[in-house]
């Protein structure tokens, strides 16, 4: 009896195993190519946008990138040029659907057809919800929200008329979980992921295929460039240092390689660090138990005060502590990565 049982859990993990790993060749026999394919990237400048087209260049795609400042697009183009990657930069606002319609119409005629789209570009609001106002809401839905659904929409007849395409829409791990001091960004990631999620559903029929990414806190040097509210120095100084730190961030290489890994498997999904991938298990297990740790963490955050409903840049609001060297590697990434 024991030899029979031991013969079966022998063929059953034999089994398994043939099942992994032919899952495992036929995802790297069926991967996209990225090499040759026109690939535009919204806020493609700097941080992760600008970390994602380093990688991408390496695969050989062509590169379009789009961002609001010149001068940083043009750092970024020569870097990657001078590299030996072919790239095209549009100045473009994709709160702007005008802007947004107008540089699709002349990089698809001038430049390539738009094989891949990653909506990445973004931004960040940090503060008591009680010392946000509308304005905070606004910005953030027109960026993260509006400007996925411009470029989308300006891209999809070119895709289905060629017979497919690829999109990433990067959210981020505040669009699977309310975040206290995060709360106008959270809902508007919450709404791309919503986006996301009803395109790919629509598109697949097309062989366009739509990858929604909630990533972790990553280590792009991005903070200095979020707007804080409040107690602005103390908030400040915790989310870099949140930002920097080993165990509740990733790099912004990582976290690139692991969502265009996941783009070029036609993933549905992907969600990038340890602590963002634990926190969605616990609020897909009970969502009232992920609220009270939350409301928890809330209770140590700085309270309201300050500047109030006040605006300040993370530049704006550094401190001895928010430059010392718990915030070592965000500082690095910073001149790494255009910021």
């Amino acid at each position: 009896m024991k030899t029979d049982n031991r013969n079966t859990l022998f063929w059953l993990a034999a089994g398994a195993g043939a099942l992994i790993a032919a899952r495992a060749i036929s995802r790297k026999l069926t991967a996209y190519d990225f090499n040759g394919k026109t690939v535009l990237i919204t806020g493609g400048s700097r941080g992760l946008g600008l970390v994602m087209a380093r990688q991408l260049a390496k695969e050989g795609a062509r590169l379009v990138l789009c961002a609001r400042d010149e001068n940083e697009l043009e750092n970024a183009r020569m870097e990657l040029a001078g590299n030996g990657a072919e790239v095209l930069v549009q100045k473009c606002d994709v709160t702007d659907q005008q802007q947004v319609n107008d540089m699709i119409t002349n990089v698809q005629n001038e430049f390539s057809p738009i094989d891949v789209l990653i909506n990445n570009a973004g931004m960040i609001n940090a503060g008591p919800v009680a010392e946000m106002t509308v304005q905070e809401f606004e910005e953030v839905m027109k960026v993260h929200f509006w400007g996925a659904v411009y470029t989308t929409l300006a891209v999809l007849p070119a895709m289905k008329a060629r017979g497919g395409g690829r999109i990433l829409n990067v959210s981020s791990i505040g669009g699977k979980i309310g975040v206290p001091h995060l709360v106008p960004y959270s809902a508007s990631k919450f709404a791309l992921v919503g986006l996301s999620e009803g395109l790919r559903a629509e598109l697949s029929k097309y062989d366009i295929f739509v990858t929604t990414a909630t990533p972790g806190l990553m280590q792009t040097g991005s903070p200095k460039h979020a707007i804080i509210k409040g107690q602005h120095k103390k908030e400040y100084s915790l989310f870099k240092i949140m930002d920097s730190n080993p165990f509740t961030s990733t790099t912004a290489e990582d976290s690139a390689s692991t969502m265009l890994n996941a783009l070029r498997h036609g993933d549905a999904q992907v969600t990038t660090t340890f602590l963002a991938n634990l926190g969605v298990l616990l609020h897909r297990l009970s969502p009232a138990l992920m609220t009270d740790v939350l409301a928890l963490v809330n209770a140590v955050l700085p309270g309201e005060g300050g500047i109030g409903k006040g605006r300040a840049t993370g530049a704006e609001s550094e401190t001895p502590l928010s430059e010392s060297g718990l915030t070592g590697r965000t500082q690095k990434a910073a001149i790494k990565n255009n910021e």
